[in-house]
């Protein structure tokens, strides 16, 4: 997991308790040193919590890369080809699609994420903003008959 580098970005991707349940599962997580710290976690919390603390370079080399952001255009030639990278990825920006895909890297945009358990507060306005750029286009988490019940524009 690397820092987030976006001005004024206070999160972090995964919390010392995340990867303390991702470590127990068997997982060898690596954290960028300092990563969490504008989130207020220190990096003795992810230490305790059994991730190995790298640079930058050697978090983006894991095969599966948690971010906040999209990789920016001096991390992305960080990640090697046929990684995995996992966060808000800005799915609708078809630049950065671009850039992602011819780095060869396989990405899954959280915001586009289906929920088992019904959507978020920010997928129903995503329904509404469909139903009126798009008519006629419903949301991947709701089921055709189910747009007039569950959507309120």
């Amino acid at each position: 997991m690397p820092a987030e580098t976006r001005a004024n970005e206070a999160r972090v991707a995964a919390t010392p308790e995340t990867v303390k349940k991702l470590v127990s599962q068997d997982h060898r997580v690596t954290v960028q040193r300092g990563a969490g710290v504008p989130a207020s976690y220190i990096d003795d919390a992810f230490a305790a919590a059994g991730t190995e603390l790298v640079d930058a370079n050697t978090a983006f080399a894991a095969d599966f890369v948690l971010k906040v952001h999209s990789p920016n255009e001096a991390e992305l030639p960080l990640l090697k080809s046929g990684t995995v990278i996992a966060g808000m990825l800005d799915p609708f920006n078809d630049e950065n699609n671009a850039r992602l895909a011819a780095s060869g890297i396989t990405a899954f945009a959280l915001e586009a994420w289906k929920p088992r358990r019904g959507p978020r507060v920010h997928r129903a306005w995503t329904c509404c903003l469909r139903r009126r750029i798009l008519p006629g286009t419903r949301p991947c988490w709701l089921p055709p008959t189910s747009i007039s019940a569950s959507c309120q524009c």
